[in-house]
This record gives structure tokens, C-alpha cells and sequence, in this order.
């Protein structure tokens, strides 16, 4: 399916996002919680609380297994916290390891309890794919503001996690740098005034290569993005634009957007981050370098803003904007991407986990660049779909998915 053309403006409004209400800092500062600190996401997070003049203070950093990244981050932040959910890697940190003040506590359930803790104002939610869902639901059932960088809580549980932060009075802010654009270019008006909502591609390394030459694709290829630096999982996403696939059901729940008026377009420059198209004809687009610095900060400090470390755009320089419509031929989780998101119910955690398990296969050299977004159609079309499945479905589904792409691989 491509991406759908321009919808009536008689399409159904979108709803409120984020409350109004959100919570001012403090004028001590907030005390940040950031889950998946060695990552991506979460090394620029901690680059954001160093150059906040005191606004931000990290107060827990948790990893998997990373010990080594995160003991150093202990030493440079001195949170009060370090978690290591992985029990045997955090049997290797030695007594004194960590510094003065700063307590380890082990395994998923100690994150649970920790996020809920009062002392936590806002919650970064940046742990790669669905490992990240427990550990955001925990914080969304404390009541936090989560400054949501996991994309795939959204994917795999997108009507859960809307009515559970509805009723625990939570705040949801996306820090994926598209939908904090969309976020943003939303205050422009109001929900019934929205016509469209476009997230912007880079279109990754292989936007102007052939279908047919795809198959060929080796890893280190892949993993060359021409315009962010991002983990290996992220940046082969980007490279078959099933980033792109998962932002569109990411902003179907975030929103309370329709599919039909979600549509996505190729930006080689990754400036403009996404925009949102008006009743009246006039679009509004959020502009930036490929820094995640800035939506990160822009989640942390919402709704205030302030100066920061991220980059700044030189008008003093030549900008040169490109925009061209994807081509669902050469990328065709684009069409999954909307599938998913016009059906609802079990398709975004079947597709995430089927693509989760391709991606770490294609990366092992088991499985072609083409295979991933082949293997997640089968996945897709083969489930036993479920309009409103529940966390237990979900994580069972999550289990089924993996194990039939496993199975397709040693075919």
C-alpha cells in the first residue's frame, strides 16, 4: 500500500495529546530516571542533564548487561542508583566499583520498583525494542512523566499504554526526533483543524538503489546511515524503513490519529523532521540538524525551553531541502507499516517482534537485507489476529512471532 494521498478535511479530528497540565520544573531541578543509558539514546540524554546548568540531575541510569559503559556513567554522574537487569552481569561488579553514594540494585524487578519512586520526576524511556515495555508501563502506572524514546511500547501496546497513562494521570512525550516535531508543529492549531500528519524518512543508505540490488546487501552497508549515528537495531530499521513502518503505528496511538491520515515522505537531508498539514493548506514543519540532543531536551524541559548542547542550523550557509515520495516497491515495510496501523489490535507487536528477530538475523549473516521485511509480511499475515488483545496475548504473541522467523531462517 503507499502512502495515502491527501484526505478529505472532513476526516475525524484527532484528539487531545499531551495534558495541558504537564508538570513545571521545580526550581531545585528534576531528578531524571534513564533507562537504557548506554545506549544511543540514552549516552545523548546523559550529554543533555551535563549541559543543563543544574535543570536535570541524573538520579537512576540502568542498563542489561553493559556493565563496563554504565560503571563509567556512574563515576562521570553520580546518580543514586544504577540498575543492572541482567543477574549474572552484575554478578562481575566488584565491591567499591561504584561510587560513593550511588547503590546497585539487580534484575527487571528492581527497575519496576525504582521508576515508581517519588523522588524520580521524569522517566527516560530509551531501552531498545520490546524490552523497554515493562519498564515504561511500571513508570506509567507510578504516574511519571515518560519522555518515551522506545518506540515499540507504542508498536506492540499502543491502546494499553494510552488508557493506562489516562488513568494514572501519567504525561506521554515522544523523543523520536519525528514525533517530537509532530508534538510541536500540533500547537500550531487545533485537533480538528489537522488535515495530515507527515513523518519525514531519510530514506537510509539505499534510497536510490534497486530493488534487485537489495538483495545483495552486506551488514557493514547496511549499517553506513548517511545522516544519524544510531545503535545497529535502529539503523538497519532506518535502512529498510521499518523505523519508518513502526513511527506510522507509533503515531497512530500517540495521537489518536486514523491511518488514513498519516502518510510518510522521503527528506534525504533529515532537517525538516515531520510536518503537520492544516485545514486552511498551510503546513507546518519542525526544523532541526540530526542531533537527538534537542528532542530529548525538548521532553525533559516541556513545556518550558531552554539553551542546550544540541546543534544549531547555519542560515549563514547554503540549505538545500529535498522531499520525494517513498517508493513502496523498494521498501515495502512502509506497507506493513500502514497495515498495522489502519488494523490495530495485534498486528504492531507481531510486526515488531517478527522485525526484531529478522534484524538480529540479518545482522548474524543468517538471513538476507530482503528477507526482513519479507519474513515480517508472513509473520503478519499468518497470525492469529486479535482486535484488543491483552499484555498476555501480546507478550505470547511477541514469543510466536520470534520463533516463526526462526523457523522460516533454517529453511
Amino acid at each position: 500500500m503507499a502512502a495515502p494521498s491527501r484526505p478529505p478535511a472532513t476526516s475525524r479530528a484527532l484528539p487531545a495529546f499531551v495534558p495541558a497540565t504537564a508538570a513545571a520544573e521545580p526550581a531545585s531541578g528534576l531528578n531524571v530516571a534513564v533507562l537504557g543509558s548506554t545506549g544511543s539514546i540514552g549516552t545523548s540524554t546523559l550529554e543533555v542533564l551535563a549541559g543543563s546548568a543544574g535543570r536535570f540531575r541524573p538520579h537512576l541510569l540502568a542498563a542489561h548487561s553493559s556493565v563496563a559503559a554504565i560503571l563509567e556513567q556512574a563515576h562521570q554522574c553520580r546518580p543514586a542508583w544504577v540498575v543492572v537487569t541482567d543477574p549474572a552481569a552484575a554478578a562481575t561488579i566488584g565491591t567499591g566499583a561504584l561510587p560513593v553514594g550511588t547503590r546497585l540494585a539487580v534484575g527487571p524487578e528492581a527497575l519496576d520498583e525504582l521508576v515508581a519512586d517519588p523522588a524520580i520526576d521524569r522517566v527516560v524511556s530509551a531501552i531498545v525494542g520490546a524490552a523497554g515495555l515493562r519498564s515504561t508501563l511500571a513508570a506509567l502506572e507510578a504516574g511519571k512523566t515518560v519522555a518515551l524514546a522506545n518506540k515499540e511500547t507504542l508498536v506492540m501496546a499502543g491502546p494499553l499504554v494510552m488508557r493506562l497513562a489516562a488513568a494514572r494521570g501519567a504525561t506521554l512525550l515522544p523523543v523520536d526526533s519525528e514525533h517530537s516535531a509532530i508534538h510541536q508543529a500540533l500547537r500550531s492549531g487545533t485537533s480538528d483543524e489537522v488535515v495530515r500528519i507527515i513523518l519525514t524518512a531519510s530514506g537510509g543508505p539505499f534510497r536510490t538503489r534497486s530493488r534487485e540490488s537489495l538483495q545483495t546487501v552486506t551488514r557493514e552497508e547496511a549499517l553506513r546511515h548517511p545522516t544519524w549515528s544510531m545503535g545497529p537495531k535502529i539503523t538497519i530499521d532506518s535502512a529498510t524503513m521499518m523505523n519508518k513502518a513502526l513511527e506510522l503505528i507509533e503515531a497512530r496511538w500517540l495521537f489518536g490519529c486514523p491511518a488514513e491520515k498519516l502518510a510518510v515522505v522521503v527528506h534525504p537531508q533529515s532537517v525538516v523532521h515531520s510536518l503537520v498539514e492544516f485545514i486552511d493548506g498551510s503546513v507546518m514543519a519542525q526544523m532541526g540538524p540530526p542531533d537527538m540532543k534537542l528532542p530529548i531536551q525538548y521532553a525533559l524541559s516541556y513545556p518550558a525551553r531552554h539553551d542546550g548542547p544540541a546543534r544549531r542550523l547555519d542560515f549563514t550557509q547554503g540549505l538545500r531541502l529535498d522531499f520525494e515520495p517513498p517508493d513502496p516497491v523498494r521498501f515495502p515495510a512502509l506497507r506493513l507499516g500502514h497495515e498495522a496501523a489502519a488494523r490495530g489490535g495485534s498486528c504492531g507487536a507481531v510486526l515488531n517482534a517478527a522485525n526484531e528477530e529478522a534484524v538480529r538475523g540479518f545482522l548474524a549473516g543468517e538471513i538476507r537485507f530482503t528477507d526482513i521485511a519479507d519474513m515480517c509480511s508472513r509473520v503478519l499475515d499468518e497470525h492469529a489476529y486479535q482486535a484488543d488483545p491483552s499484555l498476555d496475548d501480546i507478550r505470547r504473541l511477541d514469543v510466536w512471532a520470534r520463533q516463526e522467523v526462526v523457523k522460516w531462517a533454517r529453511v
